[in-house]
C-alpha cells in the first residue's frame, strides 16, 4: 500500500451544551487528564479538550445530544485496581467486566451517560 495509519491521536465523546464544568470534573479531577487549549477557531463551539501522555481526548458539544453506549474508548491504565478505588471512591459506579478470559478490564459512564473501559 501507498499508505498506513500510524497511530490515534485523539478520541472525541459527546456532552450536551453546557457540560464543560462537568467534564473537566470527570475528565480532570476524577481521571487526572490534564486541559489543553483547543485551537482559536474551535473555541467558539464549545467542549473541552484533555490531554494524557502522548494522546487527547476531546468533549464535543452536541444537539440534540445521545450519549454513546455501546462505542467508546478503551484506556490501558497502569494502577488499575488503583483506579478502580479511586472512581469508587469519587461516587462513580466501575462495572468490571469478565467476558473475555485473561483480559481485566472494567467500564464506567461518563457524567453524559458515554461508555468508557479501562483495562490492566
Amino acid at each position: 500500500m501507498e499508505f498506513s495509519i500510524g497511530k490515534i491521536d485523539h478520541v472525541q465523546v459527546a456532552a450536551p451544551k453546557g457540560g464543560e464544568a462537568d467534564a473537566r470534573r470527570f475528565y480532570g479531577d476524577a481521571l487526572g487528564m490534564k486541559e489543553i487549549q483547543k485551537p482559536e477557531p474551535l473555541k467558539s463551539r464549545g467542549g473541552v479538550w484533555f490531554g494524557f501522555d502522548d494522546f487527547q481526548l476531546h468533549v464535543g458539544i452536541d444537539e440534540p445530544f445521545v450519549p454513546a453506549k455501546k462505542a467508546h474508548p478503551a484506556f490501558k491504565v497502569s494502577g488499575y485496581e488503583a483506579l478502580q478505588r479511586h472512581l469508587e471512591k469519587n461516587g462513580i459506579t466501575v462495572t468490571a467486566d469478565t467476558s473475555i478470559p485473561g483480559v481485566d478490564r472494567f467500564f464506567v459512564f461518563d457524567p453524559f451517560g458515554n461508555r468508557l473501559e479501562f483495562l490492566k
